[in-house]
This record gives structure tokens, C-alpha cells and sequence, in this order.
């Protein structure tokens, strides 16, 4: 699954550019917050920590690995980074990677 579609903003607003998420697991507490709200998104690997998983449920492992933010799971993985222990979890916009949600959001 992808972004195609315009995604919703807090405000209401409209942002018109797709969006992808990252974990920095060294910051990842393993709490697995993140898995309960968008298991579609996220897994804890054997080592406790959070990652991201691709549209074919592959657990991306690389360091800075990011995935696709679909559209119907916005709220959810925008949700996981704002419950984050860890404050791990980075929702950027993908045409200028400027992050929206996450501890380094503007």
C-alpha cells in the first residue's frame, strides 16, 4: 500500500506530497506501542526493538529503513509517534523528507 492520496493533517489541512516513517532504534525502548496501533506498519523484531515492515510485510532492518505511511493507517502510525516512550518513531514527507510527526517535527 501507498500514499496516493492527499493525507490529513491535525488541523484538517491537506498535505499533498506521500508520506514514510522510520524507527531509530537506538532510541527504540521495545515497548511496542507502536505494533499494537499499526501491526500493518510495524513489528518487534527478536531483538525487542521496533522496525518498520514493507507493503510486503518484509521487517526492514537497515538502519534509517523507511516504509510507505498508507493513507487508511495515517492516524494510527501518527498516533504510535506521539505515544512513543522512546521517541523513535519519524513521519516525514517523502518529497523533501521534512518530518511532520515525531520528535524532529517542525
Amino acid at each position: 500500500m501507498t500514499v496516493q492520496q492527499k493525507a490529513p493533517t491535525d488541523d484538517g489541512a491537506q498535505t499533498g506530497d506521500p508520506l514514510e516513517v522510520w524507527i531509530d532504534q537506538d532510541l527504540c525502548t521495545g515497548d511496542g506501542i507502536c505494533v499494537q496501533y499499526a501491526p500493518e506498519v510495524f513489528e518487534l523484531d527478536i531483538d525487542g526493538l521496533a522496525y518498520v515492515k514493507s507493503a510486503g510485510d518484509e521487517l526492514l532492518q537497515s538502519p534509517g529503513a523507511t516504509t510507505p505511511v498508507p493513507l487508511p493507517l495515517l492516524r494510527d502510525v501518527v498516533d504510535s509517534a506521539k505515544e512513543c516512550p522512546g521517541d523513535c518513531i519519524h513521519v516525514r514527507r517523502v518529497s523533501d523528507r521534512v518530518e511532520v510527526y515525531g520528535p524532529d517535527a517542525e
